[in-house]
């Protein structure tokens, strides 16, 4: 299939990897592109050296393309990665851009060749995104895993307004799980989807097994939401640790006396060295829909042929909407 966001990224499939914080890993973006979608190295909780090890790992893992993430409230001295973004520009395709202005940055992105995604949440943000020149827009509800728009719109909600508003390419983010929800989003507008939580449980994630074990045990109801109290959003997987937090912060505390609970360590801890009961984990709404661990490859094709089977099975009751 073709559309605009495969013909700017090169891609078979648009599906998007998220950037995925502490376990966007480059052997995950290479499988994800090995399967026809566009994979990304996340930034998130990286030095500039291992950053740029991931993705020598992932351009020795696909000759397909692939991109990274940066989320400009990462780290703060952005311009460190700014620059080793820049240092391996000839190995990736796009940079995708969230958590922050990405003014300054676009243009240096793009006279480096390289295409530019933009996060957004509102008609606002998507409208002056595309004004800077991003080639892609990728409109995210809150239902989406790890931090979100404190606007705490849904996607249901807000990507037809965006896809109506703007003329780029717009891609659908926050809680797509599976065929179903990348067929919805098309009916909504998009031209493509990004995946987080998904791809966290996949073989080659480097996320620990704890981790994607829980997630393959979440319901419905598995997540909740911290950071309010601060006027920020963070969904993250329901455990001990978690609901702590959301007890504490109905007592208002102050930055300083949340931090300690909040820190990008906690989420480190839980993530990738497995110790789920000790830290915190991003997580979105979709989560209950997801019943295996496979290869990141084999999600992207599933996906779409899910989603091609969803599409057919409308067909059958087109009559329904005849006059």
């Amino acid at each position: 299939m073709q559309n605009r966001v495969c013909e700017l990224l090169n891609i078979r499939y648009p599906v998007i990897e998220g950037g995925l914080a502490y376990v966007g890993n480059g052997a995950l973006a290479a499988a994800v592109s090995n399967g026809g979608g566009f994979g990304q190295v996340g930034v998130a909780g990286r030095s500039v050296d291992n950053f740029k090890e991931e993705v020598h790992i992932a351009a020795e893992s696909t000759d397909k393309p692939f991109g990274v993430n940066l989320p400009l409230s990462e780290h703060s001295d952005i311009t460190r990665y700014v620059e080793a973004i820049l240092e391996v520009k000839d190995s990736i395709k796009a940079v995708s851009i969230s958590a922050g202005n990405p003014k300054p940055l676009v243009p240096l992105f793009k006279q480096a060749g390289l295409k530019v995604m933009i996060m957004t949440a509102s008609i606002k943000h998507s409208l002056k995104a595309q004004e800077l020149g991003a080639d892609l827009i990728v409109c995210e509800g809150f239902e989406a895993g790890g931090h979100n728009s404190p606007l705490e719109m849904t996607l249901f909600t807000i990507l037809p307004q965006v896809t109506r508003a703007v003329t780029v390419p717009v891609v659908a983010a926050g809680a797509i799980s599976n065929g179903q929800g990348v067929a919805a989003a098309f009916a909504l507008g998009a031209e493509g989807v990004q995946l987080g939580t998904r791809f966290v449980a996949t073989k080659e994630c480097q996320a620990h097994d704890n981790y994607k074990q829980m997630l393959l045990a979440a319901k419905d109801d598995a997540t909740v939401v911290l950071e309010r109290s601060m006027g920020r959003v963070l969904r993250v997987l329901k455990n001990p640790f978690a609901e702590k937090i959301v007890e504490f912060e109905k007592s208002n505390p102050t930055v300083e006396e949340l931090l300690p609970y909040i820190r990008g360590t906690n989420n480190r801890v839980a993530a990738i060295e497995g110790r789920v009961e000790e830290g915190w984990m991003n997580c979105g709404q979709g989560v209950g829909m997801i019943n295996s661990i496979e290869s990141a490859t084999d999600v992207v094709k599933n996906l779409m042929q899910e989603a091609q089977d969803v599409i057919a099975s409308l067909q059958r009751i087109n009559p329904l909407f005849q006059p």
